[in-house]
């Protein structure tokens, strides 16, 4: 009897520790949950609101509108934005592309040296572009754009023509 009441005892801790766990991710911002993954803030615009991350790392933001930021080349968000998280990364990304040489690259993966090199990388399918990590310590005013102000489709055809070669 005494074993079926510790059992019982260490379950109903287990859950009320988890629903605390899962309480407290759901106040966090997206900024902190950037920053305690070892990412900085600024990967995302101002004003996200609205965002999930499951226990895998999977997460999703949603932004009232498509918009670019300005950092040292131009940042289109979608208004979805989704990945997979880890420390020091987002895998699978999709919803943001940069601009290089005036044609928009989707951006599908950005990493950060673990110790910091003070750089971060964003990976565009062929090539690897590198900031410094400083311009992303803040979140950016992101202007709104339509989707017809954006030539996405540019740097889609050229990566898809150079896979092709690959």
């Amino acid at each position: 009897m005494v074993s079926w009441n510790k059992s019982f005892l260490l379950i109903v801790s287990i859950i009320i520790i988890s629903l605390t766990t899962c309480m407290n991710s759901q106040d966090s911002t997206i900024y902190e949950v950037l920053k305690d993954h070892g990412l900085p803030m600024g990967l995302l615009p101002k004003g996200v609101k609205d965002f999930s991350l499951d226990a895998n790392g999977n997460f999703q933001v949603h932004l009232d509108q498509p918009c670019n930021a300005k950092f040292e080349n131009e940042i289109h968000y979608d208004k979805n934005v989704s990945g997979v998280l880890s420390y020091g990364q987002i895998d699978g990304l999709s919803g943001i592309s940069a601009q290089e040489l005036f044609l928009w690259f989707p951006v599908k993966e950005i990493r950060v040296d673990i110790p910091s090199s003070g750089l971060i990388y964003f990976d565009v399918g062929v090539v690897s572009k590198q900031f410094s990590l400083s311009s992303f310590e803040t979140p950016r005013d992101c202007i709104a754009v339509q989707l017809s102000d954006l030539h996405l489709r540019d740097g889609m055809h050229i990566l898809q023509a150079l896979a092709k070669v690959s």
